[in-house]
C-alpha cells in the first residue's frame, strides 16, 4: 500500500514527521480525510482534532486554526498549534475551562469575550482528545 509523507509544522518545531496511510482533518467546510493519490488540495484548517493512521496504529492531536497543503504523496500541515494526547491532563482542562467561564463574565469588550470564547473552545476540543486517548487505552 502507498504511502504519504505528513509534515506538521507549527511555527515553533515541526511537531510530527513520519510516514502515514492516512490523515483525517478539520477544514472550514467539515471534516476532510486525505489519502495516499489524493488530488492537489489546499485547504483551511480550524481548531479541532486530526486523526493519524500508520502501520495499523491509530494517533490523535489537538490542532489549532492553519492550513493544509497536498499533492497526493505529501501532506503538509500548517498550524498555529499542535500536541498530543500524553502532552494534556484533565486537571489542565478544568482549569482552563473554569479561566475562560470567569473571563467571560468579566469580560467588557468583544476582544475579551472572543478571547475568552477561544480558550473555553481550546478547553472543549482538549476534553475531546483527552476522552480519545481514555477510549483508546481501555480497548488495548
Amino acid at each position: 500500500m502507498s504511502a504519504l509523507h505528513l509534515k506538521i509544522i507549527t511555527p515553533k518545531k515541526v511537531v510530527l514527521e513520519k510516514e502515514i496511510l492516512s490523515i483525517t482533518l478539520p477544514t472550514e467546510e467539515g471534516e476532510i480525510t486525505i489519502l495516499p493519490h489524493h488530488a492537489n488540495l489546499f485547504a483551511i484548517l480550524k481548531e479541532g482534532i486530526v486523526k493519524i493512521k500508520y502501520d495499523g496504529n491509530e494517533d490523535y492531536l489537538a490542532i489549532g486554526g492553519g492550513y493544509l497543503e497536498t499533492d497526493g504523496e505529501i501532506v503538509n500541515v500548517l498550524v498555529s498549534r499542535a500536541y498530543g494526547q500524553d502532552e494534556i491532563d484533565e486537571k489542565m482542562i478544568e482549569e482552563a475551562k473554569e479561566q475562560a467561564k470567569k473571563l467571560l463574565e468579566q469580560a467588557k469588550t468583544d476582544d475579551q469575550r472572543q478571547q475568552a470564547v477561544a480558550l473555553l473552545r481550546r478547553s472543549l476540543i482538549d476534553s475531546k482528545l483527552l476522552r480519545k486517548r481514555k477510549r483508546s487505552s481501555s480497548v488495548t
